[in-house]
């Protein structure tokens, strides 16, 4: 005999995993959507992610400021300045000192060069010289091949010029006033939430906290890591080492992937500048402080707003750097702690409201307390319209209804 109905078909393990795939279909479908919009707006997309993570990074000056008396618009001017005056200190300092170590760096590199291909002869390998020069001019004629996309890839890239312009135009504009008005712009948005708004508030504070905390801690750790690395550096006589300290320092704010890529240019640059016992020795000292950073520094102080898995953080930058490239890998961990500090706030329900002050508690043990009976008045007599007024305070044998009865009663019987 055939059930009564069809679904009694399919079991209920196999009509929950269903319903779980359409659901997971119907999110996919929207974040595949969602990602082509951003795609095909990432001159706009990738400006104002940029500038969120600076107005995190400069809101604690800015916020300081105002707390000290001066005005927003004051306040968010100093700032900027303050953020243009470091960066553009910054870039003069790397490219003198770039101009003025550049050529010894090529005698340098010329010099090992000399010495590898003297080693490779008179060495174990015992190479001969016919031999060493076909590997360099193999070299060449790749170079020489790959000479028309690297002048296309540069001619593109001066093209591009302009746009990239523009985006720092944008960057500028979107983070002064974010910095300016960004409790306004927040009010103003939750407006189009209705009853939705305490929820997506609350998972907005949250998220804006996770990524103020993930952005000073991650700029407190590069700072130290670039720092270290450049004072090795300077300390070994590797010319360039201010330009490879700042291009460390850029480098960690992409974990894992970025220190790899840095960490080889600046040994690399060791390498040919100082022979290979000082580019192992280097090599050692970055190992070293790369683990005491993912162990000592990165826990305490970005480990609390993160708090991911290295795992996660490899699978993350790897879907980032194949949506976006760098950038979308620089942007993927901040985001996805975002999303996972934010979404459960959204489920959550409102705490509830304290009790009004006039509600008193039962005591403990005991029955609640009765309200007090209210006066009920005589027959045909009406409600009084307010408040007694002073002096036609009842006495206290009876009520103001009874009171007055008694005394129209006597001035009747006087009359």
């Amino acid at each position: 005999m055939l059930p009564d109905r069809p679904t009694k078909l399919v079991p209920p393990v196999l009509a929950r995993m269903a319903a779980w795939c359409v659901c997971l279909i119907l999110v996919g479908v929207v974040v595949y959507f969602f990602a082509l919009v951003i795609a095909r707006l990432t001159f706009v997309a990738l400006p104002v992610a940029i500038a969120l993570l600076l107005t995190a990074l400069l809101f604690p000056l800015t916020n300081r400021l105002r707390k000290a008396g001066i005005r927003p618009i004051y306040a968010t001017w100093i700032t900027m300045l303050v953020a243009l005056t470091v960066l553009v200190g910054t870039g003069w300092l790397v490219g003198a000192r770039a101009g003025e170590e550049f050529p010894n760096l090529v005698k340098q590199v010329q010099s090992t060069a000399r010495d590898v291909q003297d080693w490779l002869i008179t060495g174990p390998l015992h190479l001969e010289q016919t031999q060493i020069t076909a590997y360099v001019d193999e070299i060449a004629n790749i170079i020489n091949t790959q000479r028309q996309a690297i002048t296309g890839t540069v001619l593109s890239a001066g093209a591009a010029a302009l746009e990239v312009l523009a985006s720092i135009v944008l960057l500028l504009f979107v983070t002064f006033f974010l910095l300016k008005d960004g409790e306004r712009i927040w009010a103003w948005f939750l407006r189009g939430f209705g009853g939705m708004a305490p929820r997506v508030d609350r998972a907005g504070r949250v998220a804006w906290t996770t990524l103020s905390h993930y952005v000073q801690g991650t700029v407190a750790v590069a700072a130290v890591h670039g720092l270290v690395m450049g004072i090795v550096l300077a300390g070994m006589g590797v010319p360039l080492w201010a330009p490879l300290a700042v291009l460390i320092f850029f480098a960690s704010f992409i974990p894992i992937v970025g220190i790899f890529f840095a960490g080889t240019v600046a040994t690399l640059v060791t390498l040919g500048a100082k022979g290979l016992v000082l580019a192992l020795v280097f090599l050692g000292i970055l190992i070293v402080e790369q683990q005491l950073e993912n162990h000592v520094l990165q826990p305490l102080i970005v480990g609390r707003a993160l708090n991911f898995h290295p795992l996660a953080i490899i699978l993350v930058l790897s879907i980032g750097g194949i949506l976006a490239g760098i950038a979308g890998a620089a942007v993927a961990v901040p985001v996805a702690a975002v999303l996972y500090r934010a979404l459960p706030e959204l489920r959550h329900e409102p705490p509830a409201l304290p009790p009004p002050e006039d509600h008193v508690e039962p005591p403990p043990g005991g029955e609640p307390p009765r309200p007090a009976p209210r006066p009920v008045p005589a027959e045909g007599t009406p409600p009084a319209a307010g408040p007694p007024s002073a002096g036609g305070t009842p006495p206290a044998g009876g009520t103001r209804s009874e009171h007055e009865r008694g005394t129209g009663t006597a001035r009747t019987e006087d009359a």
